[in-house]
């Protein structure tokens, strides 16, 4: 235990308030529509784009919205073990990775968004509306494009950055032979 908080670098703080401005960001506006938006009532804002305020009891894309109630604990204990895991994480990565610790904080700051709400209100606000031609994406917040965009990090590192990592890890130890 006490090597794993010796693994924990102070300067990667910095990201869990990544994290803490997405919750702060996706409970303010939340907020917002829920106070000011009508219920299933669209609020046209751009060609494409409308508020309107939804509540989503399942997971992404209202995935099992209509299962009974037990999805909500199910999604819950999710949300806290995987927060859980990305703060250790996070606070362990070493400095060049900073598109990897932007990814992992805009995730966790998404999840611990909708988490607030399925533990405070039992189901998740939905507000941002997007179409085309009459299609419709499904609802989502600011949370899910937080983890969204955090997802793309993720991607990004993991194909190109990681490997860029791990060639001048071998050089290095190469040179050093």
């Amino acid at each position: 235990m006490l090597k794993l908080i010796q693994s924990f670098r102070r300067e990667n703080l910095v990201w869990l308030g990544l994290s803490v401005l997405a919750i702060l960001l996706d409970q303010w506006t939340k907020h917002i529509a829920s106070t000011h938006l009508t219920y299933g009532e669209a609020q046209p804002v751009f060609p494409s784009l409308d508020w309107t305020l939804l509540h989503n009891h399942g997971a992404a894309f209202s995935f099992l919205s209509d299962a009974g109630g037990w999805q909500r604990y199910l999604f819950t204990g999710l949300a806290i073990i995987v927060s859980v895991l990305f703060i250790g994480w996070l606070l362990r990565l070493p400095r060049d990775t900073k598109v990897l610790a932007t990814g992992i904080a805009l995730v966790l700051g998404g999840a611990i968004g909708n988490l607030i709400d399925r533990m405070s209100l039992g189901y998740v606000v939905d507000f941002i509306s997007v179409y085309y031609n009459g299609h419709y994406f499904p609802s989502f917040n600011l949370a899910d494009s937080a983890i969204t965009l955090g997802t793309i990090f993720l991607i990004i590192d993991m194909l190109f950055l990681d490997k860029i990592r791990q060639s001048k890890k071998d050089q290095a130890s190469n040179d050093s032979k």
